[in-house]
Order: structure tokens, then sequence, then C-alpha cells
């Protein structure tokens, strides 16, 4: 539905400008809000597959335990609309990437405590290409409204991903993403590479968020939002557990 935009006045643009405070996954100008609390994560998913796991442990079966020091996902989010040059766009990233990879089954299985996500750290922002940095502030503000109003983390508090190679093309893995109480798999390039004490898996992909039930962040009447369309990429290392 395309939204219709009127010129604005100096005064409407002042009321635009004072209302972006309170804008979160795109706009870089929001208070202070503390961030929810940690919750703490020492068990696996109800739904991921750790008996299979348990399993492999029997003689003859060989998997490896995703390191989370040495694992990482980040997710690049992008401003829209007409006033986007109001906002910032944001690099979400996740340090703490859990669980294993099944050497002789082709198979990975991981999950992301999501109230774990981590927002706009420096590096990761120069690494995407973005040369601004938003405010303590506003980072924290972005964090709160991405975790309570689109992810809604409290529902559904993980991420869980599961990576095969294809038997039919080995040059293709198969990533199936299970979040906000939706599945959708993605076909992308193997990128697997042998490295002292493990294996590294990698790769990235592009994906919807109206694609998992999430509607997109927006203010303003639409006037500024998030693009539905996110870019992820992921490197995972796993060794001998």
């Amino acid at each position: 539905m395309k939204i219709k935009i009127s010129y604005a006045s100096a005064d409407d643009i002042r009321r635009a400008c004072l209302m972006v405070v309170f804008a979160g996954l795109v706009a870089g100008c929001t208070p202070r809000i503390s961030p929810p609390a940690a919750v703490e994560h020492s068990q696996a998913p109800a739904d991921f597959p750790e008996s299979y796991y348990q399993q492999a442990e029997a003689p003859g079966k060989k998997f490896l335990r995703v390191d989370p020091d040495r694992s990482l996902v980040v997710i690049v989010v992008r401003r829209d609309g007409p006033l986007a040059r109001l906002g910032h766009d944001h690099v979400v990233a996740s340090h703490d990437v859990r669980g294993y990879v099944d050497m002789a089954g082709d198979r990975a299985d991981l999950y992301i405590p999501l109230d774990r996500l981590e927002v706009d750290e420096p590096n990761l922002r120069s690494e995407a290409g973005l040369t601004t940095q938003p405010s303590e502030e506003a980072v924290e503000g972005t964090r709160h409204n991405m975790l309570e109003r689109v992810l809604e983390s409290g529902r559904f508090p993980f991420a869980l991903m599961r990576i095969t190679r294809r038997v039919t093309d080995r040059s293709k893995l198969s990533v199936t993403i299970a979040l906000h109480g939706t599945m959708h798999t993605f076909e992308i390039p193997a990128q697997i590479e042998t490295l002292p004490g493990g294996i590294e898996i990698s790769g990235q992909l592009m994906f919807n968020q109206t694609d998992f039930g999430i509607t997109p962040f927006s203010i303003l009447g639409g006037a500024l939002q998030v693009q539905d369309r996110l870019d992820l990429r992921f490197r995972i290392f796993a060794g001998g557990s």
C-alpha cells in the first residue's frame, strides 16, 4: 500500500524530528531505555535436536561443538521511507551462537538466544561500511524496541538454524532458519574450511522480515521505517567437544 506524502512545512519537519527520538530499529535518536533483563539459557530450547547429538556421542560417530567465542552471526538492518535521512542503518550481531556439527551427517544445528544480541558495535558497523556511530542511548533504545516490539523475544526467545550440505550438489548448503514461530530454507554456496582444531562454516544470505511474520518497525505512518529485507552473514567455528 502506498502512502501519500505531502510537502511539509518547517514546523512539520521540526515536529517530525521530535517524534523521531522515539523511533526504534531505524532511528538513531532514541532516549535511554533499560535493556530487557538477560535470561539465563543454560539449556538448549525445547525444539533443538539435542537428543540427536547425544546419540552421536556413540562409538563411530563424530560431532563437533560450536565455539561461541569464535563464531558470529551479523545482520545489517537498513532504513527506508521519505524521512530515512533522519535515521540510522544498524548492525545486529550474535556472539553467543551455540550448537553442534555432525561431520558424518553433513549437518549442523545451531541456536541463538535473542536477548543476547548486540547492536551497533563500532567494529561491525565499520565492516558493514557504515560511517556513523549512534549514541549509547540510541543503541539501547534500538535494542529494546528490536527485542520487545519486533522480535517479541519474550514469546520467541531463540532463533534456530540448521545447515546441511546437499547430497546432489556438494557446492551448496541448505540453511533453514526458524524465527518468530516460522521456518524458511535458503540455498547458498558452500563455504567450509578445515582449520586447526576444527572446521569453519560461513555464508551469507538475504531474507525478508515479513516472510517470518515480522512487521518491520516504522513510525510516522511509514515515513521512517526499516527495510523489509535484511542481509545476514555467519561464521561458525566448531571443534572437539
